[in-house]
């Protein structure tokens, strides 16, 4: 392909998540699974599934009913009216990914159903607090056991972000994971509203929750299965695949809506999003880490490529065409400046931003490979 770059196909280890983190009574911060169609038994009492389609391995997606999907069992749902597509000027252009993951070369989903996993390799297992930031000025706090080589912008009205992640599929151990994403949040403890998506490799480790199983994510597309595996992934020294991810708001509906490619796949409601009912005041692009430093030091487990930035194209991984949408008119995507870098251990994982140029637009690479000598 042109340029080098390809864009991902989806099987294999590395999985596509949607995560949100918010602060509601104890009685809506559950997290709502599709237990009804987790069984054979069960699909064949439940009449929300429409039709089933082998997946890779022992996966089966089933074609769930749109306005039977688990979102709108939440009391703070009860009487949403699903928007179908995104209105007015924010609507986004991506990048045409093609087939994007493999279910889909065995059969599509009706029109009106959404497909959800009934068996994941991806289970979310662990959890975490979500990073933290004084909101009067830009410290970014990890959590603990996490670690992170970002770039952000802070301090402003932000109503989207967007870019083009390189897709590795990093080692992983002891349950720990690699995370690329891009992030959107407001607030600070209590008061923290945040979303972000992209790709994992690993178990998990987020707050809120992931994918279908968040209260709050409603979903529209009936092409793509949140926390379904990816394939095919870049190569050291070979072909490099990419995934354009976007995450924008709605001001008709105030909703905030998730793109990946050319298809908006959903949206998170701004009822469960105190917070971000207005603007944003964070956005963020990068790599995170979670180590549960099982075996005494810090984990092995890579962040990228497994490579560090300096390595640089086909080597390192990359994020390309980092842009956002502020306030200004027109709403519109525009390329940042003044961007803030961030790596909580640079021996361990680090990054690099660089000028833009035609192909990559602005863009950083970022990643490493964990434990060595000089990373403990």
């Amino acid at each position: 392909m042109a340029n080098g770059f390809r864009y991902t196909k989806v099987q294999g280890c590395i999985f596509l998540v949607a995560i949100a983190s918010f602060m509601l009574s104890n009685g809506f911060v559950d997290c709502r699974k599709v237990e009804t169609v987790k069984t054979e038994a069960s699909v064949k009492h439940n009449k929300s599934v429409l039709k089933t389609i082998k997946g890779e391995g022992d996966d089966l997606i089933d074609c769930v009913d749109i306005y039977k999907q688990p979102a709108l069992n939440h009391p703070l749902l009860k009487n949403h009216t699903i928007q179908l597509k995104p209105s007015g000027i924010e609507t986004v252009n991506g990048v045409e990914d093609g087939v994007f993951q493999s279910w889909r070369r065995n059969g599509e989903c009706p029109d009106g159903t959404i497909p959800i996993a009934r068996t994941k390799a991806f289970e979310h297992r662990t959890s975490k607090p979500m990073p933290q930031y004084d909101s009067n000025k830009f410290v970014f706090v990890p959590p603990p056991n996490h670690e992170f080589a970002q770039v952000s912008l802070h301090g402003g009205q932000y109503y989207g972000a967007k870019a083009e992640f390189n897709v590795w599929n990093p080692a992983s151990y002891n349950k720990d994971n690699s995370l690329a994403r891009v992030w959107v949040g407001r607030g600070s403890g209590k008061a923290l509203s945040s979303v972000e998506a992209g790709w994992i490799r690993g178990d998990g480790g987020q707050s809120g929750c992931y994918n279908l199983e968040c209260p709050g994510f409603v979903q529209v597309s009936q092409k793509f299965t949140l926390g379904g595996p990816m394939s095919p992934v870049s190569s050291y020294n070979g072909a490099q695949y990419d995934i354009f991810l976007s995450i924008y708001k709605n001001t008709d509906s105030g909703h905030w809506w998730l793109n990946v490619g050319n298809e908006a796949i959903g949206y998170w409601p701004d009822t469960f999003l105190p917070s971000l009912r207005g603007s944003a005041e964070l956005v963020s692009w990068g790599g995170e880490i979670y180590d549960s430093q099982a075996e005494g030091h810090h984990t092995s487990t890579q962040m990228g490529s497994g490579h560090f930035p300096d390595e640089g194209f086909g080597k390192a991984s990359y994020v390309r065409n980092v842009q956002y949408m502020d306030d200004s008119s027109p709403l519109t995507f525009k390329d940042p400046a003044g961007l803030l870098t961030y790596a909580t251990k640079p021996s361990c994982y680090n990054l690099i931003v660089k000028d833009k140029t035609p192909n990559m637009g602005i863009h950083f690479y970022y990643g490493g490979p964990g434990f060595s000598a000089a990373c403990r």
